[in-house]
């Protein structure tokens, strides 16, 4: 991990050999000044740095993305408050965590296989033993329809999963609010959907509106019965759109809101894991940020932030160093 002590001024007083090799390429860093030498940081370390608490933020290196943790702390030394900034780089957990991921994958697959193929293959033992007495051959129907049954629930399971593989790279275009909302509103007239924008979004419309299809089913599963659940977008002055939707279910757990756009992570008993995962993916797609937050008042509350046609989005920099211009 490394860490830098600095004082109000930015004087640095402590570096650790981490914080060197991270920030100043081995580097001495004693004596400079932190708050000059992160003008030259990636905005993105810039932006979490700016931020109260603790963030995580991403950097491309080498055309590589890399993930770290920034935590600070604060104390008094010598009369003279100090920070202490902490931060630690995440990628090699995260890979971990990754292969975790496929591992899960591939025990829910093969789950999900067996629940479907064991039936199969004893429904067709069956059929060749009924086939041996015509006085059971009415039988044989129930066999054909537990076939059929489960083969159809194997092709719907393998479907979500291909639909998530090949999501195809969106189209955004301008796109008018109204008969988008009342489309909207018309597969979920339960819903309580707000005004529609004056500006049009700029997003692509079959996309965004599976997108918000499954947030609407998600947060219909959880509201309790007779709750509303509000659909409401907004339009930025440079063209951005927030689309929120809020209900009044139990809301999630803390370990619950870490996880839930982690692929294949379910609370749900018959859950594939995609739902939320698949809307973060067409979201991210569009540039854009899928974000999860507890209502005040109980329940959740998902936004979606799109970048407009002439929305500016930073670039990033790419590296860490912050003693070289």
């Amino acid at each position: 991990m490394a860490i830098i002590v600095y004082g109000d001024t930015g004087k640095i007083a402590y570096s650790n050999t981490e914080a060197r090799a991270l920030f100043a390429e081995a580097e001495q860093l004693q004596g400079q000044n932190f708050l000059r030498l992160v003008q030259n940081a990636p905005e993105s370390l810039q932006q979490a740095l700016v931020r109260d608490g603790d963030a995580l933020f991403t950097v491309d290196q080498a055309g590589q993305a890399e993930t770290y943790s920034l935590s600070r702390r604060f104390f008094e030394l010598a009369g003279e408050r100090h920070t202490l900034l902490m931060v630690k780089e995440l990628t090699p957990e995260l890979g971990r965590q990754e292969i975790d991921v496929w591992k899960n994958v591939i025990r829910i697959i093969n789950h999900e296989l067996n629940n479907s193929l064991a039936p199969i293959s004893s429904m067709v033992h069956s059929a060749r033993l009924i086939a041996q007495s015509p006085e059971q051959l009415p039988k044989l129907s129930r066999v054909f329809d537990t076939i059929e049954e489960r083969t159809l629930h194997l092709t719907a399971f393998l479907e979500g999963y291909a639909r998530f593989a090949r999501l195809p790279k969106p189209r955004p275009e301008r796109v008018a609010w109204r008969p988008f909302l009342e489309n909207l509103q018309a597969l979920f007239p339960h819903s309580k959907v707000g005004a529609p924008p004056g500006p049009d979004g700029f997003f692509d419309a079959a996309q965004l509106q599976q997108t918000l299809i499954n947030l609407l089913k998600n947060a219909h599963e959880a509201s309790a019965e007779g709750s509303a659940v509000e659909l409401s977008a907004e339009v930025a002055p440079d063209g951005a759109s927030t689309i929120t939707v809020a209900d009044r279910g139990s809301g999630m757990t803390d370990e619950v809101l870490r996880s839930a756009l982690v692929p294949f992570f379910s609370t749900k008993e018959k859950g594939t894991g995609l739902g939320l995962a698949l809307c973060r993916e067409i979201v991210e797609a569009h540039r854009g940020k899928l974000r999860l937050s507890r209502r005040a008042g109980g329940g959740m509350e998902i936004t979606c932030w799109l970048p407009g046609k002439t929305t500016l989005i930073a670039p990033r920099t790419g590296r860490l160093t912050l003693t070289r211009a």
